[in-house]
């Protein structure tokens, strides 16, 4: 771990950029993160400990640069306001935060190789998060990977986990991946699961469920 010089000041939010500018490689890094984003606030909308951020820039003090971010397609924090001061955030400061990390970190890999196996993950490590996914649907083969991986940060080092939907205690959910339709496309989605390995459902498939119970809602 690198250690930054407490003397040195350190940037607000409002003076640093919101990403790294980068666009993402498809359409997948964002329908993914944004669905498990809303099934989130389906499920803890009575929670406001939580944030949970896609493509946005997390800047730290744990790499050579506090104004260089890292910036996953999506991460989740727990013990953090929802929303600060009736403000959405612009980008994750961690010393913003009550040096609170993120706890969980998901990953796509992109058509072109992203350093999710080696530099990315040695940046998360170094950050301290917990939980580090990678979900490669499509490249897993060239990467010499599995579609889908979960690891745990152990005495500083990320140990592949077995298992799916894996249940990560500490944060009270499972992930997982399973078929299903989102926004009318058919294909598989990662999802949040229970402890008993029940899919939590999506906004989309619980109004489904409402119309089919009582019919078309009323306006």
């Amino acid at each position: 771990m690198v250690k930054f010089d407490p003397q040195l000041r350190l940037p607000t939010s409002d003076e640093l950029p919101e990403s790294d500018g980068l666009p993402v490689d498809n359409e997948l890094h964002n329908l993914v993160p944004n669905l498990l984003k809303s099934i989130l606030g389906f499920i803890w909308a009575n929670r406001y400990d939580w944030f949970f951020g896609v493509n946005m820039g997390i800047y730290h003090t744990t790499g050579l640069n506090p104004r260089v971010p890292i910036v996953p397609d999506a991460f989740l924090s727990l013990g953090v306001e929802r929303v600060k001061g009736n403000q959405l955030r612009k980008s994750y400061v961690v010393w913003e935060e009550n040096q609170i990390v993120p706890i969980f970190v998901l990953e796509i890999v992109s058509q072109t190789p992203g350093e999710e196996y080696d530099d990315k993950m040695a940046i998360y490590a170094g950050l301290g998060v917990l939980y580090y996914v990678i979900y490669n649907p499509n490249h897993w083969r060239r990467d010499q990977q599995e579609p889908f991986e979960v690891y745990r940060l152990i005495d500083g080092t990320y140990q592949q986990q077995i298992g799916e939907p894996f249940w990560m205690p500490e944060i009270g959910l499972g992930i997982g991946r399973s078929m299903g339709n989102h926004q009318g496309v058919q294909r598989e989605w990662l999802y949040w699961y229970d402890e008993r390995r029940n899919r939590f459902l999506t906004p989309e498939e619980q109004l489904a469920r409402y119309q089919e119970r009582f019919g078309e809602l009323p306006e």
